[in-house]
């Protein structure tokens, strides 16, 4: 009973890492990044999708497939949605919502301190 539950154990697991790189592969070949952000961050009107519920996102995006929107600048996500199949929105949102970034960097060093005048 152990060796079932640890080999289904294995499964799911290398199923989520398998369904969370394709989910990478759609969000880049689809050119999601333009609005939403390399690291899912969100741009300017656009949302942050990195890490939001999952059930929240598959509802949004079968939303936008079925040709429905509340405001005009979620219009436009009608037509991304539209190709999309129930199991690309779910590896979609298994990346979005499993989302680990890739490179930790720091956009500014805030620890820099200034010595002296300024002065040459």
């Amino acid at each position: 009973m152990r060796f079932i539950s640890l080999v289904f154990f294995i499964f799911s697991f290398s199923f989520a890492q398998s369904s969370y790189e394709k989910g990478k592969e759609l969000y880049v070949e689809h050119a999601c990044y333009a609005c939403h952000g390399h690291e899912l961050e969100g741009m300017h009107r656009y949302p942050r999708l990195a890490n939001r519920a999952k059930g929240y996102l598959s509802y949004k995006l079968k939303y936008f497939r079925a040709k429905k929107a509340d405001t005009q600048q979620q219009e436009m996500m009608i037509d991304f949605a539209l190709g999309l199949s129930d199991g690309d929105i779910d590896n979609l949102t298994t990346f979005f919502s499993d989302y680990v970034q890739d490179t930790l960097k720091e956009r500014y060093d805030d620890s820099f301190k200034s010595y002296g005048d300024g002065g040459s």
